[in-house]
């Protein structure tokens, strides 16, 4: 009886073990090399064809894996033509959490998990590269038509305010004096045409004041009993003298009241031959101040047109002509819009910054501008009319490339490089590349050209293995791991 019990003990834990033995080597806590060989080895039947069979406890993810071995193993092997015919065939192995993982053989990656196939259908063998549905949802990836029609070109740049050199005087006197009285003594002031604006003092206009009222008194005389000629000659002498006063800048009202009154004046009273604000004057305290012919004494501008100073680059210069209207905002003013007109562009490009100055005329006529303001400036240039154009978010900018994400349908999308042209108005001009009628991609387009790129550099380097080229091996595992034995 004794015995009886010995022994059912023993076949009882023989089968424990036995069962506990293949769990083990499917779970290889250690990730131990022998255990992946052994394990190896249950699955290998007759001719290398592999035979083992999924469990329920297998994961979903490892059960396509394994399936994915299977339909190798047997199409390596020759087992059934018509079978292997319509079998998917895989391409690679890669790793779930490491796409930069790749092996042409099943087995672990370095996180210790089971390699996943990836099929020849899935590479897309039509040069693109296809996208899972639930990818497309879950990143909102949109698509719009290329179309054509025309592109507005605008040109945004920045510039300061100036004054407008066409609307600048300078105030002198064209003889010598002593100014004995300023009305205007700072900067910034208004002054009116016709308004006065400081009284000299000079000898020569004395003498000149002098010379006409002996020349008037001389013409009255003869007028009453001197001869014909005599009279035109003092007459002469009259308008020789007024003439001389008016070339000084001295006013006709003010000859006229000299005329009127018969009396020399000490002082002249000049007057501005312009309205605008003072801007720049000769010294501090203009009251004392010895001038000489052409000194300028003062210098006005009229703000009510004012300029605007902006730089082009030179991809923009074939749209800019004289005449064009353009735009103008300040942030002093949020909200309010100026309308001007490029009235300059200079003879030559900056060499430094590889722009070309323009200058647009704005009408200030609340004079609410001032000079040195900074500006932005919008230039409407003209349209570049029938197009191909795509929305401006569409095109990927990688420096050395230009790429739209063309979608050829079913989920396979092909990265298309582009020759761009004109933009303006939320579009982008495509010289090349693309044809009206095809949809891209307008959104989450850089993940799909990251996915191609890796793709790309998969499908090039399993390339190079296929030809044996020099240099080119698999995957480094890391030291501590042992590659995972296979058997084809």
């Amino acid at each position: 009886m004794k015995n009886r019990s010995v022994i059912v003990f023993v076949v009882a834990a023989a089968l424990l073990l036995g069962a506990a033995v293949p769990l083990f080597l499917v779970w290889n806590p250690g990730h131990w090399a022998w255990a992946d060989g052994a394990l190896a080895s249950l699955r290998t039947g007759n001719g290398g064809q592999m035979k083992l069979t999924p469990t329920k406890e297998t994961s979903e993810h490892d059960h396509s894996a394994d399936d994915s071995m299977a339909m190798s193993g047997e199409s390596d092997t020759g087992g059934g033509a018509g079978g292997a015919s319509s079998e998917r065939k895989i391409k690679y192995w890669r790793a779930p959490m490491d796409p930069n993982f790749i092996s042409d053989k099943p087995g672990k990656s370095p996180m210790g998990m089971d390699l996943v196939p990836v099929y020849e259908d899935e590479a897309s063998a039509e040069g693109g590269v296809r996208v899972d549905p639930n990818f497309l949802q879950n990143f909102a990836v949109r698509t719009a038509k290329v179309e054509t029609g025309s592109i507005p070109v605008d040109i945004r740049t920045v510039g300061v305010l100036s004054h407008n050199p066409q609307l600048l005087y300078t105030v002198n006197v064209k003889f010598d004096g002593w100014i004995e009285k300023s009305y205007f003594n700072n900067v910034g002031e208004f002054v009116r045409k016709g308004q006065p604006i400081f009284e000299i003092y000079s000898p020569q206009l004395v003498t000149t004041q002098q010379e006409y009222l002996a020349a008037l008194s001389y013409a009255k005389k003869l007028s009453q009993s001197g001869t014909k000629d005599a009279i035109s000659q003092a007459n002469n002498l009259v308008e020789s003298s007024s003439e001389r006063l008016r070339f000084w800048d001295i006013t006709a009202a003010q000859i006229e009241e000299l005329d009127r009154t018969r009396k020399v004046t000490r002082t002249l009273t000049i007057v501005s031959p312009f309205s605008g604000l003072i801007v720049e004057k000769m010294v501090d305290s203009i009251e004392g101040m010895r001038v000489n012919p052409g000194m300028p004494v003062y210098k006005l501008a009229d703000h009510s047109r004012l300029w605007v100073e902006v730089e082009i680059y030179e991809y923009h210069l074939a749209f800019v002509k004289l005449g064009q209207t353009a735009k103008i905002t300040v942030d002093a003013f949020p909200g309010r819009i100026w309308t001007g007109k490029v009235v300059l562009l200079d003879s030559s490009v900056n060499p430094q910054t590889r722009t070309l100055k323009a200058y647009v005329e704005v009408v200030n006529s609340d004079l609410a501008l001032r000079p040195q303001m900074y500006a932005n400036v919008d230039i409407a240039a003209p349209a570049v009319r029938g197009a191909v154009r795509v929305p401006q978010q569409a095109v990927i900018h990688s420096g050395e490339r230009s790429v739209v994400i063309v979608e050829k349908g079913k989920g396979l999308f092909d990265p298309r490089v582009v020759e761009l042209g004109a933009s303006g108005g939320g579009f982008q001009e495509v010289r090349s590349g693309l044809r009206a009628g095809e949809t891209i991609v307008t959104s989450s387009q850089f993940l799909i050209d990251s996915e191609s790129n890796l793709k790309a550099a998969i499908s090039q380097l399993l390339g190079d293995r296929d030809r044996g080229a020099p240099g080119v091996k698999e995957t480094p595992r890391p030291a501590t791991e042992a590659a995972p034995v296979h058997q084809h």
